[in-house]
């Protein structure tokens, strides 16, 4: 698979992930404040443990977000490599499009008149 393909695979996930605006919601509120536990996120999305969980457990799995045990509960951190892949993706499809946008300009300035 090509890098560009391999690169629009990995931004759909994440793409999706971030779709749901509780998986937003979370990832947006571990930027702000750093690493939380479980119980933390809980609190804050006001939903039960177990779908929070699932929440989670989908970002990790997509790689947006890591954990690791602490006690009884998990620690949950952002994964800025993945988060900075994808934007590196949003930008190559940014300058493709004003790449695309220039040779236009060109053509119709060359041929109006």
């Amino acid at each position: 698979m090509n890098a560009k393909k391999l690169a629009l695979k990995n931004s759909a996930a994440v793409f999706a992930a971030l779709g749901d605006p509780t998986r937003l919601a979370m990832v947006a509120l571990l930027c702000g404040a750093g690493p939380l536990p479980t119980i933390r996120l809980k609190q804050a999305i006001r939903s039960s443990r177990q779908a929070v969980t699932k929440h989670l457990n989908l970002l990790e799995t997509t790689g947006i977000l890591t954990s690791k045990r602490v006690g009884r509960d998990r620690l949950w951190r952002i994964e800025p490599h993945r988060l900075n892949e994808t934007r590196a993706y949003i930008d190559q499809i940014s300058a493709d499009w004003d790449a695309a946008l220039e040779r236009l300009r060109k053509f119709v300035e060359k041929n109006s008149g």
